[in-house]
């Protein structure tokens, strides 16, 4: 993440307009390997000696800004931990008694202070060599942690981290955030919504048109308190969104000292490239083999996958698919479980039987081995399956829900 005082932007008029850098720009992309050449090979070395030698390097430069905001990066890819053979406070303990029982000498009498001295009276007490006492006696301070290990990166891909981390600095000062995503699927959406639960953010989920919905998000401006916590998970919540194919995202400022009201706008023509892999939108081989053989053998059935977003006690509900009855038009929604962790399963059942309030179909593996009493209190038609559900019974279910409706 970047700090505040590396964050690059313009003002037009009311908008605050990041500046992003071009990652097929070859001076960028030369200055930016030129930094991961400072990081790689370099364990040992403490975080002190990468600072400076990062400083040397670009700190004359005219967009020295952009360089430190890259080595910041770099530097969040590292661990650095401790290295001393001796606990720091314990050898500043015993130093610095030494120091004061040199100075005021044997006879109590003040003279002149002999460093060398004094570490090798500490290292003699602590069974230590002097110059092992003089590399534990600060081992503990952040510039004199050393590298332990760095997660390298390509050139590309840390400018493409850099434009996300700048728009993520730029939420940081927001009191609002509205999302509108368009044409996604529903595991898209259903991997949303759970980010939005894990990272704990204030939202409120409305459907916008049939193939899209709004996430409404409090901004760490508007709550009285952990606003830093609260805007980190925000934050981490951008990458996110970057996943989707057609997305607006609007953000209400508070910007600068004086906290003027400004506005910043986000959309895949920005060209920011999310650093998170993309395992949201996958769908099982057997799912897409099943609705080829629903569409055969129900033809009286549409099948589509659902994009509706229902409200679930503290969360929300995708469901799979919407099977729709040609004849009469009425609809019936579709839940397979049968690609998920079981203890993800019965929590997701556990939630639909205190909130579910309207009929559905609900597809069960045997693979997670839930048992009838799992499954009892659901407003659900239940169709158990081995290896797919079984075209031909889901239609059937589906039409005694419309039946009996």
């Amino acid at each position: 993440m970047l700090t505040s005082n590396l964050v690059r932007v313009r003002h037009a008029r009311n908008r605050v307009v990041p500046y992003y850098l071009d990652a097929d720009d070859p001076r960028w992309l030369e200055a930016a390997e030129r930094l991961l050449e400072l990081f790689r090979g370099q364990e040992g070395r403490t975080r002190g000696e990468l600072e400076e030698e990062v400083s040397e390097a670009f700190g004359g430069d005219a967009g020295h800004l952009v360089h430190h905001g890259l080595a910041k990066l770099l530097e969040d890819r590292c661990e650095f931990e401790v290295v001393s053979g001796q606990p720091p406070e314990q050898v500043r303990e015993v130093v610095f008694r030494a120091a004061a029982a040199w100075r005021a000498g044997a006879d109590g009498f003040r003279r002149g202070f002999d460093r060398t001295a004094v570490l090798q009276q500490a290292a003699a007490e602590l069974g230590i060599s002097a110059e092992e006492a003089e590399q534990a006696l600060f081992a503990d301070l952040k510039s004199e942690q050393r590298l332990i290990r760095f997660k390298d990166i390509s050139a590309e891909r840390l400018l493409h981290r850099y434009n996300v981390a700048l728009a993520q600095a730029v939420l940081l000062r927001s009191v609002r955030v509205a999302v509108d995503i368009r044409r996604e699927p529903p595991q898209r959406y259903r991997q949303l919504l759970r980010l939005v639960k894990f990272h704990r953010l204030v939202c409120e989920t409305k459907r916008t048109s049939p193939d899209s919905c709004r996430l409404v998000l409090d901004g760490p401006l508007s709550l009285f308190s952990a606003t830093q916590k609260y805007g980190l998970q925000l934050a981490l919540f951008l990458p996110a969104v970057l996943l989707c194919r057609d997305f607006e995202l609007v953000a209400e400022l508070r910007w600068g000292a004086r906290r003027q009201p400004k506005t910043f706008t986000l959309t895949p023509a920005d060209g920011l490239v999310s650093y998170l892999s993309d395992a949201g939108t996958y769908v099982p081989p057997e799912l897409g083999m099943f609705v080829e053989m629903f569409r055969k053998k129900a033809p009286g059935w549409d099948i589509s996958e659902e994009t509706d977003v229902f409200p679930l006690g503290d969360g929300w509900w995708v469901p799979d698919f919407r099977l729709t009855h040609k004849e009469s038009g009425q609809s019936v929604w579709l839940e397979v479980l049968g690609f998920w962790r079981r203890s993800s399963a019965e929590q997701h059942l556990d939630r639909l039987r205190r909130h579910a309030t309207m009929p559905f179909l609900l597809a069960v593996s045997d693979q997670l081995r839930i048992d009838e009493a799992g499954l009892e209190g659901l407003p659900a038609s239940i169709h158990r399956f081995r290896q797919m559900p079984l075209a031909d019974e889901v239609a059937r279910l589906a039409e005694e829900l419309i039946t009996a409706k």
